[in-house]
């Protein structure tokens, strides 16, 4: 066992060499999203999203551990203007963390952050930043809605939900490193662009992004229930 969890944390630590393609982290951000909407407990996770400056979706962030651990995640953000329902992006980006305790094996969990303010989409428009040291980040709240998310009281930049092994719940993510995909975001935009030129000015147009675009639609409509 402890061979295996090992050789988990091996592989985990050479995933970068293997980034997931912007197709296949967009087709499996929708797969994310669905999931979380469809929890009775996500209404004010929807109440965020509406009135949110951008959404991150990491659909798989894995942990892998025997004592000394890491974890690593590929996903996405978009940028939206709540005033006109517009969308931005997406750009892409990698979630990297370490652990260290009494731990053993090897978990996946997706991952969706809300950025809930300016100050939190700001550090997005750059190469990397560190979550809880460069911008504060919250455990998401869970359970009905308690109606618009600019009542529930909340005043964390970033608030961040996970869904593993079909539980749905807020997770800390203090200090886990966040960074750009340049080469995937070149790939996609077809020309070596930064993050602040795609989640400012590129409208989130693409016939491949639609259904996430939907699928965020729909979670916000739960918005209020």
């Amino acid at each position: 066992m402890i061979v295996t969890a090992l050789m988990s944390v091996v592989v985990l630590f050479a995933l970068p060499a293997f980034a997931a393609t912007s197709t296949e982290r967009i087709t499996s951000a929708v797969s994310v999203v669905r999931e979380m909407s469809s929890q009775d407990d996500s209404g004010r996770m929807a109440d965020l999203v509406k009135s949110a400056k951008g959404v991150v979706i990491i659909p798989s962030y894995v942990k892998a551990a025997i004592g000394i651990g890491g974890s690593h995640g590929e996903g996405l953000i978009l940028r939206r203007d709540a005033s006109t329902n517009t969308w931005y992006g997406p750009s892409f980006i990698s979630l990297t963390g370490a652990s260290i305790g009494l731990q053993i094996g090897v978990q996946s969990t997706a991952l969706l952050l809300v950025v809930s303010n300016e100050k939190g989409m700001e550090r997005f428009y750059g190469d990397k930043f560190k979550l809880g040291a460069d911008i504060d980040i919250a455990a998401g709240p869970t359970g009905r809605s308690t109606g618009a998310a600019t009542d529930i009281n909340l005043k964390a930049s970033i608030y961040s939900y996970s869904m593993s092994k079909g539980l749905f719940a807020g997770l800390s993510l203090s200090g886990a490193l966040l960074s750009t995909d340049e080469s995937v975001n070149a790939s996609y935009w077809g020309a070596s662009v930064n993050s602040r030129e795609i989640l400012m000015n590129r409208r989130a147009t693409a016939s491949n992004i639609q259904p996430l675009l939907s699928a965020l639609g729909d979670l916000i409509k739960r918005s209020g229930q």
